[in-house]
């Protein structure tokens, strides 16, 4: 196994290769308007902290996203490079993000797994995360 190394994101040196990882997702990581490096500046300025790499070999192969509002935390974008998933990585950046959840005071957390991705509802279970049945997700765009 390569060694990876989990970081901090650098903006703005590692968003084009963050974004080029995201854009080669096969599945269940959207590309939006709020991927562009204006959005991604925000979030860093927000809590550069809840922003995670996974590095191999000075290339990043994976990433995640936390957000804490002071009440309640969400993940988003958590992708590996396709050729190293199976290896862990996926689960050591969960694993860094969920610690840094909690260290800011986050009692609980939300994570959205895109329609078209199935195929990672087990790897959260596994993690303890669990379907919710009793809400309904609403979303706006603002334009």
């Amino acid at each position: 196994m390569t060694e990876i190394k989990i970081r901090e994101f650098n903006y703005p040196a590692d968003y084009q290769h963050v974004y080029d990882l995201w854009s080669s997702i096969e599945k269940g990581v959207h590309v939006g308007r709020s991927d562009s490096p204006v959005e991604i500046e925000k979030k860093i300025a927000r809590d550069p902290d809840l922003f995670l790499v996974a590095e191999s070999q000075n290339r990043i192969v994976g990433s995640v996203i936390g957000g804490f509002d002071g009440r309640r935390g969400m993940v988003y974008h958590l992708a590996v490079s396709t050729e190293l998933r199976g290896q862990g990585i996926g689960s050591r950046l969960m694993d860094e993000i969920e610690a840094r959840l909690r260290a800011k005071g986050c009692l609980k957390c939300y994570l959205l797994v895109a329609s078209d991705n199935h195929d990672v509802e087990g790897f959260y279970e596994s993690r303890g995360w669990q379907h919710m049945d009793s809400i309904h997700l609403f979303g706006k765009e603002f334009l």
